[in-house]
């Protein structure tokens, strides 16, 4: 069972219009509680920085590009350069955007983040979510975030926790998701690597606590599962989706305004010495 074909064939039914892709990345923030929280501290992180300029942020790991969008959408003086090692993602992202007021404020670029990176001080904020799981140089990946960003700038990094956050539970058990090279962070070992890069961690939390893994199987796990299974069970998720995302919804609202003392999400953010 894999996630990622699911996921896959959906982006590409969404692609088909530019309503539909708005649709699909407003289905992915509301079931993944991950945005909820990302969402959140991106409010709070642009409010810190400078207010009197234009705002570069890296949006390493674009993916489907969501996260690109919100930040557009919601704040007219940020201008974001979205990567991706996916080019059949990056050109479809790039196409979406292009049918939208947003696209003189964005650009793409085929990106390998453990490579040599051209710019030096380019960015006031970076940002990397369910991307460093994926890569296992990642000391070298934040060694080019301190690079990339302004003095003073911000990366936020969501990661799967080692608490399960990759559906592993025990010892021999595989992955939920594909691709991942590591089962997640605890957060000592990522405030140890951002700090031994250069980067001063500045806080984290901890996300899907105990309703947000609750609302992750009713929305997400299960419904996947199916679809993994076949296809033509399609009919039944939308149904089942009436009763469940009501449920799921409160689930993901509890846990956002629930501290949490452990969770199979974490999110950290760093920043640059001003000096």
């Amino acid at each position: 069972m894999d996630y990622d074909p699911v996921k896959d064939r959906l982006g590409d039914l969404a692609e088909k219009s530019p309503m539909l892709t708005k649709g699909f990345y407003r289905t992915l923030d509301l079931v993944f509680l991950r945005a909820w929280y990302v969402h959140r501290r991106l409010r709070a992180l642009i409010a810190r920085l400078p207010q009197d300029r234009p705002l570069d942020v890296l949006d390493a790991g674009t993916g489907f590009g969501q996260y690109a969008y919100f930040l557009l959408r919601e704040f007219p003086n940020v201008r974001v350069h979205a990567v991706d090692i996916k080019q059949d993602y990056l050109d479809r992202t790039e196409r979406f955007f292009a049918q939208t007021p947003h696209a003189d404020r964005v650009t793409f670029g085929w990106r390998d983040l453990t490579a040599p990176q051209p710019e030096t001080d380019a960015y006031d904020l970076i940002l990397s979510v369910d991307v460093m799981e994926h890569i296992e140089d990642d000391r070298g990946v934040f060694r080019n975030f301190l690079q990339m960003l302004r003095p003073g700038g911000y990366v936020l990094v969501n990661t799967p926790s080692d608490l399960g956050g990759s559906g592993i539970t025990e010892e021999g058990q595989e992955s939920f998701i594909g691709e991942h090279v590591r089962d997640g962070y605890n957060v000592g070992e990522l405030y140890e690597k951002l700090d031994t890069a250069g980067l001063t961690p500045v806080l984290h939390e901890y996300t899907y606590g105990r309703y947000g893994s609750a609302a992750w199987r009713l929305l997400v796990k299960w419904p996947i599962q199916a679809l993994n299974a076949s296809w033509l069970t399609a009919p039944l998720v939308g149904a089942y989706y009436l009763g469940a995302l009501p449920a799921g919804l409160a689930l993901n609202r509890a846990d956002l305004q629930t501290p949490n003392a452990e969770g199979t999400g974490l999110l950290v953010v760093a920043q640059k010495p001003r000096s």
